[in-house]
This record gives C-alpha cells, sequence and structure tokens, in this order.
C-alpha cells in the first residue's frame, strides 16, 4: 500500500512536471497551457457524454433484470478517466483518454477478471467444514435456528415485538 500512495502523491506529480517541462520547450508555455486546459475541456465533453450512455444502458439491463456487470465497470472506467483528465499533466491526459477508449476497457476488464478469484472463508481452517464435529442432531437444531432465529429452547416463538398503543402530540 505504501508503494501505491508514494507513486501517486510523489512519483506521478515528478513525473507530470517533467513532462510538463519538456513540452513547454517544445511547443512553448502558452502553448502547453492551452494545451492541457484543451485535453480537460475535451475530456469533460466525452465523460458526459459516455458516462450518460453507461448509465443508460445500466438502467436499461436493470430494467429487464440483467446484472449490468460489464455496463458498471465501464463507467468505472469512464469515472477514474474523468479524474485523470481533470488532473493537469500529460501523462495523466494519455492514461484518462486510454480509459475512454472501449478497446482498452474490454483488454482491462479481460485483464481484471483474468486474476479475480473469489474465496470463500468459513472460518475453519484447511477447507474443513464447519459442521465436522457435530452430530445430525446439532446440525438440525442449528438449521433450524437459522430459519426462525426467534424460537426459544421451550419451542415457542418469542418474538420482540412490544404491544402498546401510539398517541402523537404536536
Amino acid at each position: 500500500m505504501f508503494r501505491f500512495l508514494f507513486i501517486l502523491f510523489i512519483a506521478i506529480p515528478i513525473i507530470e512536471i517533467a513532462l510538463l517541462i519538456q513540452v513547454s520547450e517544445v511547443i512553448g508555455g502558452f502553448a502547453t497551457i492551452a494545451l492541457v486546459i484543451a485535453t480537460a475541456i475535451l475530456g469533460a465533453r466525452l465523460v458526459k457524454q459516455q458516462g450518460l450512455g453507461a448509465y443508460v444502458n445500466v438502467q436499461q439491463q436493470m430494467s429487464r433484470g440483467q446484472l449490468p456487470a460489464q455496463d458498471l465497470f465501464t463507467g468505472l472506467c469512464v469515472i477514474i478517466a474523468g479524474v485523470l483528465l481533470m488532473t493537469p499533466g500529460i501523462m495523466t491526459d494519455v492514461l484518462g483518454f486510454l480509459l475512454l477508449t472501449p478497446a482498452v476497457r474490454k483488454k482491462l476488464a479481460q485483464s481484471l477478471l483474468a486474476h479475480a478469484t473469489v474465496k470463500v472463508q468459513t472460518g475453519m481452517h484447511s477447507g474443513q467444514s464447519p459442521f465436522a464435529n457435530q452430530s445430525r442432531e446439532e446440525r438440525a437444531e442449528q438449521q433450524e435456528e437459522i430459519r426462525d432465529p426467534f424460537k426459544n429452547q421451550s419451542g415457542r416463538n418469542s418474538s420482540t415485538t412490544i404491544e402498546g398503543e401510539y398517541e402523537r402530540k404536536d
């Protein structure tokens, strides 16, 4: 985590300053400032356009009862791209524009899915079943408790509802 924060807050600004100095030597200081402002404006328009498109797609898929995983990922990429494009600099602008490219987002999603793993944690060691040392009756009691958590030992339902009257006085 320290490396990530170091890169985020120290290395990236140093690289950005060095790039801005080199670009300003080639095209001039005012042209460099104009370039940074122009990329921010263009990036804001593209983020708005693609972000609204992703939002509409998410709404449509949810109304059909589908999970909009791809469009949610697209929306996340567009948000990150917006932050990168609003940050002054050459490198962040390039990364922001790359995230707005559908082909790059697709490759990034495939890469993330290839590295994603799902782990289920049961609180036991080395894959041991949580019911390994229980009798059949104990497992049945636990399953019944999961189905009806308010049932006490005598078999009666002991609800936590308190009955009474309510009168509002304003």
